[in-house]
């Protein structure tokens, strides 16, 4: 008999997190972890399940679909929906394509992904200066300079496909800084999966006095409340996906992994 895939999800304490967050953090779960998680329920209903545990299987399978996102990007401090995706549910068009979507296009992803995230900062979270925030994705008064953006391709999308971009702070801001970094996650709806991750290094920059900048109050304010919502958004989602893993791995141990399992052909 197979041993089943389990994955052991460590909880991560605000300490934890805080002290680790000066660079990119690992992935708390393998890439395939959801469509894993999928695989083992499958052979749990094809082994023979009881009419209460196919409920629980049942239920399983309706909190990976409904929150996958969250489970994917948010167990990571990735804050996900409408208000927070730089990017969510793009269509990959075949133009982008040679035999899957150019590697150029990932980073064209990312710059797009974080224009509209700051531009939600003044659609949603801070409309008392959205002249601001609209401003610094522009060169008209304090703007910002990408300095650097790092890539690491993770599988190669094709079309037809849609892609969703996340973007959150890498540290929390501070108000002697001139330049912040941002972790980015281009992902795959079709696959539910990760398809790139990149670091972007930005410069806030005065383009009056043509000089570095630091960052401004209403940055820092909104800034530190983004670096909360991340901290809880991944206190949560880890606590959801390590549930999880634990009813799967209860459903597994009380159909085929456990003492004598016999398959259902159907008997019952």
């Amino acid at each position: 008999m197979s041993s089943p895939i389990t994955y052991k999800l460590s909880l991560i304490t605000k300490r934890t997190f805080a002290t680790t967050t000066q660079r990119q953090l690992p992935p708390l779960f393998p890439s395939r972890w959801l469509s894993d998680l999928r695989s083992r329920l499958g052979k749990c209903i094809i082994f023979g399940l009881k009419p209460a545990q196919i409920d629980e299987a049942g239920d399983i399978l309706r909190v990976l679909t409904r929150e996958w996102r969250e489970l994917l990007a948010g167990s990571e401090g990735f804050l996900v929906g409408k208000r927070r995706a730089g990017l969510e549910g793009q269509q990959v068009v075949w133009g982008e394509m040679a035999s899957h979507v150019n590697n150029t296009r990932y980073i064209r992803y990312a710059e797009s992904g974080r224009v509209n995230w700051v531009q939600n900062y003044a659609k949603y979270y801070d409309t008392a200066h959205r002249k601001e925030w609209e401003a610094l994705c522009s060169s008209k008064g304090n703007g910002m300079i990408l300095r650097s953006i790092k890539a690491d391709f993770k599988f190669p999308m094709s079309w037809p496909d849609r892609v969703s971009v996340y973007h959150k702070l890498q540290s929390p801001p501070s108000n002697s800084v001139e330049s912040f970094t941002l972790d980015v996650l281009i992902v795959s709806e079709r696959h539910q999966r990760v398809a790139a991750r990149c670091v972007e290094d930005i410069v806030v920059y005065d383009y009056r006095r043509r000089e570095k900048t630091n960052m401004q109050p209403f940055m820092l304010e909104q800034f530190d409340q983004t670096w909360r919502a991340q901290e809880e958004a991944q206190r949560v989602n880890t606590v959801k996906a390590s549930k999880l893993e634990e009813r799967v791995r209860r459903l597994e141990e009380e159909s085929w992994d456990k003492e004598g399992a016999v398959e259902d052909a159907g008997q019952r």
